[in-house]
């Protein structure tokens, strides 16, 4: 792991003239994420022209930019051993299968007890890009939600993984168990999606500053009064699936933000991220997972049997 800042120096070609600058960062460097460049901005590690630049700063011909990344922070969480459902290990990465009720990363709310605490008692060696707090993390599932997340086990894979991740070339594909009896066999919903104007804790779609999210469905199966959705995500919004469902009128089984009078059938809400695909960062080969549901799930989805039954092992390729 490097010890040293990496500068990088941009000019802005003409095609680009015009352009924000987070928007033409995000153009430009491809191996990191939006949330990453914004982080950078935020601590004036990103200069325009020899001052602190700024998200919106509308840039020119000529323009000069300079993006200092500082070295990974060195990571402090304390290891303990949380036991994990590993799908695929190598030396670059790690798809995991995580159990509900597991906080991704330390936080503001939760210091420990969570994926990442476990994660340096299995794997004491993992990327420092997302900084001390997020060691490895790539992506984020909610608390509730269970399933496939990718882990990078070096800063090479983080880039790589982050990039696609940030041209929204992954494929993520969810189960979700919701309320009712669908019109439409399948579907495609587009409805930007950002932090809802008074509940700062929800998202909606109400939102003046939504950004861009589209969530195409298809029903499994269904009972009458409930039903099981395989959700393909094309965008990472947060709460994505959440929030489009219940726009749809079927919110999620169990949620207790978005479900409404449904968010006391389950003690979680049911939701499963059961599919992830993307190409290995360093072998540029193609890789697929699958996530088998954990328990309760399957109890949730018992209504819909003999009609529908999941692969009792993973599979992976």
């Amino acid at each position: 792991m490097s010890e040293q800042s990496t500068t990088i120096e941009l000019v802005v070609p003409k095609v680009s003239a015009r352009l924000r600058l987070d928007q033409f960062l995000a153009r430009a460097l491809p191996k990191f994420s939006r949330s990453r460049i914004q982080q950078l901005i935020r601590r004036k590690s990103v200069t325009l022209n020899g001052s602190p630049a700024r998200p919106r700063d509308l840039l020119h011909l000529g323009d000069r930019i300079e993006v200092n990344e500082p070295p990974p922070e060195k990571i402090d969480n304390r290891p303990e051993a949380i036991p994990i459902e590993i799908i695929y290990e190598d030396d670059d990465l790690i798809v995991i299968n995580k159990q509900p009720g597991l906080v991704v990363h330390p936080g503001a709310g939760q210091r420990e007890h969570t994926l990442v605490n476990a994660l340096l008692h299995h794997f004491p060696k993992l990327s420092g890009i997302g900084g001390k707090e997020r060691p490895g993390i790539v992506h984020r599932l909610d608390r509730e939600t269970s399933g496939c997340l990718v882990v990078a086990k070096n800063d090479e894979a983080h880039r790589g993984l982050s990039a696609q991740f940030a041209a929204r070339t992954v494929e993520k594909i969810y189960l979700a168990l919701v309320a009712g009896k669908l019109r439409k066999s399948s579907g495609t919903i587009e409805e930007k999606i950002g932090r809802h104007p008074v509940d700062r804790q929800r998202m909606s779609i109400a939102s003046k500053r939504g950004r861009a999210a589209k969530t195409e469905y298809r029903v499994l199966r269904s009972s009458g009064e409930l039903s099981l959705l395989e959700c393909r995500l094309h965008s990472g919004r947060t709460h994505q699936v959440r929030v489009h469902l219940k726009h749809l009128g079927h919110p999620v089984l169990g949620d207790k933000i978005y479900g409404g009078r449904f968010a006391k059938l389950f003690p979680r809400q049911m939701l499963h991220a059961w599919k992830l695909g993307f190409q290995h960062p360093r072998t540029l080969e193609w890789k697929n997972f699958e996530a088998p549901p954990p328990r309760d799930f399957e109890t949730a989805v018992k209504p819909l049997r003999p009609l529908f039954s999941f692969a009792s092992r993973p599979r992976s390729g």
